[in-house]
């Protein structure tokens, strides 16, 4: 059944996606593309909308998601009924691990906050983490988000470098900078 699919599928993000959002999208990526439940058009969608929203992509994605798939299983569960149960499955699933994992966490850190082994594990951590990142940057650079004429390519790398400099080293507020892109989008494109 395509509930127990999607439970199953959020408990193991929840539980194994570390280190936010874009350290999550290779995971979150593989369980529901690779599923079928949305396109990677529609994951690269997901992932710009879930920039311009309150919260995490994992929740966006589980909200999404779950209200979308239950839809695109069976003409069964066509209803927006289904849509908003299966939102709710997702959402559930993805937050309830990581909530009893960061409470257990805490407790343990803060008893042993000073620890060699805690301080290691944390070093160990950090690295990972920016690799994770890393990897969903390289993730969101396809064919999706950049166009596949050599026009689209051009454009959206400049938009994309363009974007990086105004943030990275101008300081520029990222809300004003993804605004400034949607307008060249849509002149441009």
């Amino acid at each position: 059944m395509i509930f127990l699919r999607l439970i199953w599928s959020y408990l193991k993000i929840g539980l194994f996606g570390f280190g936010g959002g874009y350290a999550m999208l290779a995971l979150i990526e593989n369980e529901i593309v690779g599923s079928g439940w949305i396109t990677e058009q529609m994951f690269t969608d997901i992932v710009a909308v879930s920039q311009m929203t309150p919260g995490p992509i994992g929740i966006n994605s589980a909200t999404y998601i779950g209200y979308v798939a239950p839809m695109h299983s069976s003409p069964m569960f066509a209803s927006p009924l289904w849509g908003i149960i299966g939102s709710l499955v997702c959402t559930l699933a993805v937050v309830i691990p990581s909530y009893l994992l960061v409470i257990k966490a805490a407790h343990l850190i803060s008893r042993h906050k000073e620890s060699a082994v805690v301080k290691g594990i944390f070093t160990g951590l950090r690295p990972v983490v920016v690799g994770l990142i890393a990897s969903a940057a390289l993730l969101l650079m396809n064919s999706a988000n950049f166009g596949t004429s050599p026009y689209q390519l051009t454009a959206s790398i400049a938009i994309c470098v363009a974007a990086f400099v105004a943030v990275y080293f101008i300081k520029i507020h990222p809300i004003l900078v993804i605004c400034a892109a949607g307008v060249i989008g849509l002149i441009i494109f």
